[in-house]
């Protein structure tokens, strides 16, 4: 398997690769009768401001980025107001046709690492409730249920439920 690294985005970097990335993503959940992301949901302007206004990684392998996620340091619209003890992992987004096995879970382990260094103690994250298949991907990497956002605001008018899961971290 090729070293994957992580660097975090910078404001020169190129958004194009990450909303390449989340249309790729998005067309294979399509395509695999997953509803979850729609190619076009995020464009430029949203990594943009992600960037600037947070963290956002990319994974590299053999000199090419295979793979991204946002972590955030606080997520009202799904967890609500919370004290600060979580990292929160959104858009988790693989690279398919390039991307070594394993990316997604080296990935997590890559969030999970990088939120106990900030001294937080669970790693957070949430997938659509009608999406069967990303609660046991979740469960599978030590992630437990431990709640459901019945209509979490996810920007626009759109409205959706949402599973809550969480893993400690430190």
């Amino acid at each position: 398997m090729d070293e994957i690294t992580y660097r975090l985005a910078e404001a020169g970097d190129d958004p194009a690769v990450l909303v390449g990335l989340y249309d790729a993503a998005a067309r294979w959940m399509v395509e695999h009768g997953i509803d979850q992301w729609k190619p076009g949901g995020k464009d430029e302007e949203h990594f943009r401001r992600r960037i600037a206004q947070g963290e956002v990684w990319l994974a590299e392998a053999a000199g090419r980025v295979v793979g991204g996620f946002e972590l955030w340091w606080e997520d009202e619209p799904a967890w609500g107001s919370q004290p600060p003890v979580a990292g929160y992992v959104h858009r988790l987004m693989v690279d398919r046709a390039c991307a070594p096995a394993g990316t997604g879970r080296a990935m997590l382990d890559r969030a999970e690492r990088r939120i106990a260094e900030s001294g937080r103690t669970w790693a957070r994250l949430d997938c659509m409730t009608s999406n069967p298949r990303l609660r046991p991907y979740y469960e599978g990497a030590g992630y437990a249920v431990v709640g459901e956002q019945s209509s979490k605001d996810g920007g626009g008018g759109s409205r959706y439920g949402v599973t809550l899961l969480e893993k400690r971290v430190g």
